[in-house]
């Protein structure tokens, strides 16, 4: 084996184990409570190790000439983690350098993706580029829109963006996993994750909007 081939051996076998940690990690933050202590733990090993994932895909896909869809897989899983966990950090819309200039390099990397994509053809499941490039841009977008949300009306909203952005992460890190070891299934091993994330995005985010308006009913009373 030579050097090339013992490098490019290394970084699958690193990209798989990360992948695979990051999405027992993931697991385990879904179902713990939404506090600081093991979720808040969890979540940051699992953005950790995403990040490693997110290194190695594109190791693989710029170094060593592997599946250019996957580019734009692991760069919506990875925008998903960065702009949920900016979110928390920040809990306000007011525009900053830094996701900014995140966000413009996932457009740029779609672009790549398109014009490499028009050059060698629909050779993937449709449903599957069209679904997950449409979701990329539609995250991005809002990212860009929800600078024009009034402030005070942004503080009842962060919490909800950052439920759906990190379980995006996992759902997209789910579909690319899927996708792989059950390739003989696909479009659905990459296409039923993404349905399992909405229904979870959708649970959650109902959950603590429901349980928001819970409290705000007992202040009320309360006052």
């Amino acid at each position: 084996m030579d050097n090339h081939s013992l490098i490019h051996t290394s970084n699958i076998v690193i990209h798989v184990v990360a992948g695979s940690l990051a999405l027992l990690l993931g697991t385990f933050a879904l179902l713990t409570p939404k506090r600081k202590g093991a979720h808040t733990q969890s979540g940051k090993i699992f953005l950790g190790l995403l990040s490693i994932v997110i290194i190695t895909g594109l190791i693989g896909v710029f170094g060593f000439g592997r599946n250019t869809f996957l580019l734009v897989i692991t760069v919506l899983s990875g925008y998903f983690g960065f702009s949920g966990y900016r979110t928390l950090q920040t809990r306000s819309n007011q525009p900053q350098a830094l996701d900014v200039v995140v966000a413009f390099m996932a457009l740029v990397t779609v672009g790549y993706f398109l014009y490499y994509f028009r050059s060698i053809g629909m050779i993937w499941s449709p449903v599957i580029i069209y679904s997950t490039v449409g979701t990329l841009l539609m995250v991005v977008g809002y990212d860009f829109l929800r600078y024009l949300i009034p402030s005070p009306r942004y503080q009842r909203l962060w919490l909800y963006e950052h439920i759906f952005k990190m379980i995006g992460a996992f759902s997209a890190l789910l579909s690319a996993f899927s996708g792989t070891v059950f390739e003989h299934y696909q479009p659905y091993s990459q296409f039923l994750p993404s349905v399992l994330g909405t229904l979870l995005q959708i649970g959650f985010i109902t959950y603590f909007a429901q349980r928001y308006r819970q409290n705000s009913k007992s202040l009320k009373a309360s006052s």
